[in-house]
């Protein structure tokens, strides 16, 4: 019992919720704009992230630096007329999205 309930501690602490206000791309898919719960793994400076909103759900490999941030964020640049996802800022950790989404809706 114990062990299920560490690793729910565990899973809440690498959970956060963000607003992306537009519509973003990150490869060839297209993320809409919602209210997201982010959850992430980290395998040392790398990972994945999963944005899931309802029935929608995205899976990101990512590059995480430890670090304190005041406000949560999100990071968009704009290539070839598209709005394009490139990262995160949350509480503890900023995270670079690496290449496109593993899985889809």
């Amino acid at each position: 019992m114990l062990a299920v309930l560490s690793g729910s501690a565990f899973a809440a602490k690498n959970s956060e919720n963000v607003t992306i206000s537009q519509a973003v791309k990150v490869g060839t898919t297209q993320i809409p704009a919602a209210e997201y719960k982010v959850t992430w793994t980290e395998d040392g400076s790398n990972g994945q992230v999963t944005l899931a909103h309802g029935k929608s759900v995205f899976t990101l490999p990512a590059k995480f630096v430890a670090q304190k941030n005041n406000v949560t964020s999100v990071h968009t640049d704009s290539k070839d007329g598209a709005t394009v996802l490139i990262g995160i800022n949350l509480k503890n950790v900023s995270v670079e999205f690496t290449s496109a989404p593993t899985s889809g809706q």
